[in-house]
């Protein structure tokens, strides 16, 4: 299949399009940034299988062009994940980008004929819900706060709502808290995930101070691609939303430590009284876990990282790819 993944160079989206390469589809990115010379690299084996558009989604005409060409599915993978200062000096950005881009790319999927568009949303649609419930099915009601949460929530609303009109395979996922290869800072991201904090804080040879140990279920990014290809090429999902997630829990600061036991002399811990903190968590408390039992029951897929292993692959990774990051 030929498949099309807009914000295709992010860490997400090119995990993503490792994982499908690997399984014989061709793989277009479009996304502002270049691929970084790492990824160039790693990529080079895959030849015409790969090919890379630098443009802006919120340009509706080059989209369009793009699509036009001819593919069997969209992911759409590109997000401004905002925090306050930048919901508050730029919230048309974020809407535009995660959004209201949306819409054209649904409408020129359904013009072209693509077989089945994938959107990827966030457990962060939950909202204020996350945090009265012990376990976050697909059916739950979303109490989304932010503008990151409210334009996530909103896009599977939309999705779910052109797919029933148009009689189309729109499917949404939501991702619980990812990090892994080539996460880096883009400009998208004003946050990056705490084990990537984590790393760069051994790169920078600091001490990495949590201020809680941060429980979640945490996922590995190679585990969203493999469920993502999974839907990618399923004959006909039997629902338009999926949560992606390991189905475990585990702290932040465990999967620091496990890191510090690699690398003698950095040390990962929680801050003392009155210290300040190194490394975001994201909120000031933890959220419940996502239920992973429509991608289990229906497609028997499970994560098959968790903290240790995770740990030890992101390790080697950075050790092999850092440089050219």
């Amino acid at each position: 299949m030929n498949i099309l993944i807009f914000g295709g160079t992010g860490f997400v989206g090119i995990n993503i399009a490792s994982a499908l390469l690997a399984r014989g589809h061709g793989v277009t990115l479009f996304d502002r940034e270049a691929l970084p010379r790492a990824a160039v690299e790693a990529f080079a084996g895959f030849g015409d299988g790969l090919s890379v558009v630098e443009g802006d989604i919120r340009e509706s005409r080059v989209v369009e062009t793009i699509i036009a060409r001819g593919f069997d599915v969209i992911i759409l993978g590109a997000a401004i994940t905002a925090g306050p200062a930048r919901e508050a000096s730029d919230p048309q950005s974020i809407l535009q980008v995660n959004l209201m881009a949306q819409v054209p790319i649904l409408m020129a999927a359904h013009r072209y004929r693509v077989r089945r568009v994938i959107n990827l949303s966030s457990g962060s649609a939950f909202g204020a819900a996350a945090f009265r419930h012990t376990l976050l099915d697909e059916e739950l009601p979303c109490e989304p706060v932010s503008l990151y949460a409210i334009t996530k929530h909103a896009s599977e609303r939309v999705a779910a709502r052109l797919a029933g009109l148009w009689q189309a395979d729109f499917i949404s996922v939501r991702l619980s808290g990812v990090f892994g290869p080539w996460e880096r800072a883009t400009g998208v991201r004003d946050t990056l995930s705490p084990q990537s904090q984590i790393v760069a804080a051994l790169r920078q040879r600091q001490e990495a101070v949590l201020s809680r140990p941060g429980v979640r279920d945490w996922i590995y990014a190679p585990d969203v691609a493999d469920a993502v290809a999974v839907l990618v090429e399923a004959e006909k999902p039997r629902h338009g939303l999926y949560h992606i997630s390991t189905g475990h829990e585990w702290t932040a600061l465990e999967w620091g430590q496990y890191l510090a036991a690699l690398n003698p002399g950095f040390v990962c811990r929680l801050a003392g009284s009155g210290e300040v903190p190194n490394v975001d968590l994201h909120s000031d408390a933890d959220r419940a876990p996502l239920s992973i039992s429509r991608m289990a029951d229906e497609f028997g897929w499970r994560a098959r990282y968790g903290c240790a292993d995770s740990v030890r692959d992101l390790n080697d990774w950075w050790r092999r790819h850092g440089e050219g990051m």
